[in-house]
């Protein structure tokens, strides 16, 4: 499946899909990359990968719609069939959705629902949640929403700050993306209503605990997630 990624800044999600694409068995090929920061660093490792890059300044444009058109325009002269949004900082409207609606992805550093936005790692540090993680979803015109693709959880620690959390969630972030892409791109992924359905899914079988209740606390064994 042809796919374009858009990006805003560095591009790390993107260089993981782009690993993930160079293996030969892999469903999705990556055909351009295009920001709209012409100093985005992610243009750069790109067009050193071998792919084709460009910038449509939003800048440039009078407004959101015309912004878009021209993204729409473009993507179109190289034959898209999806796209990938990997730290591209612009909400994008109805007016441009729409036109591709089921066919843009995204990734999203919370699990989603929760956690929409920015400052995330912050957020979730000061409300004192045990568990985190990303979230690849479907996009629709309204901020970090959309029928849910795939998620990856990742335990908060006592000694975390945002940077420490911020770390290993974008390591969860390159692996469930490139798998949520691969299921995209084989043609795994219904859409029902707003639940995503996939053909083979397997789910943990398992409860996850944090703290867990394995360690030694006060000199004695706490309960074992089977005694639980």
């Amino acid at each position: 499946m042809k796919t374009a990624i858009l990006i805003s800044g560095r591009g790390s999600n993107m260089r993981a899909l782009l690993d993930a694409a160079s293996a030969p068995s892999y469903p999705a090929e990556i055909i351009c990359v295009i920001s709209n920061e012409p100093n985005s660093a992610g243009l750069e490792w790109a067009s050193n990968a071998g792919i084709e890059t460009d910038i449509i300044n939003h800048r440039d444009y009078d407004g959101r719609t015309s912004f878009e058109d021209a993204l729409h325009k473009k993507l179109i002269s190289v034959d898209v069939e999806l796209i990938c949004l990997a730290g591209f900082m612009r909400l994008l409207t109805e007016h441009f959705v729409s036109k591709w609606q089921d066919r843009i992805i995204n990734i999203h550093p919370s699990l989603l629902p929760s956690y929409k936005g920015l400052n995330t790692h912050k957020r979730v540090l000061v409300d004192g949640v045990k568990f985190t993680g990303c979230t690849v979803h479907f996009v629709r015109s309204e901020m970090d929403d959309g029928p849910i693709i795939a998620q990856a959880v990742v335990p908060v620690r006592p000694e975390d700050d945002p940077d420490t959390l911020a770390a290993r969630v974008l390591a969860a972030e390159h692996e469930c993306y490139a798998f949520a892409l691969r299921l995209v791109a084989c043609g795994a992924t219904t859409i029902v209503n707003r639940t995503v359905e996939i053909v083979g899914a397997i789910s943990p079988e398992t409860a996850l605990f944090n703290p867990s209740p394995k360690p030694l606390v006060d000199g004695h064994s706490t309960k074992t997630e089977n005694e639980l």
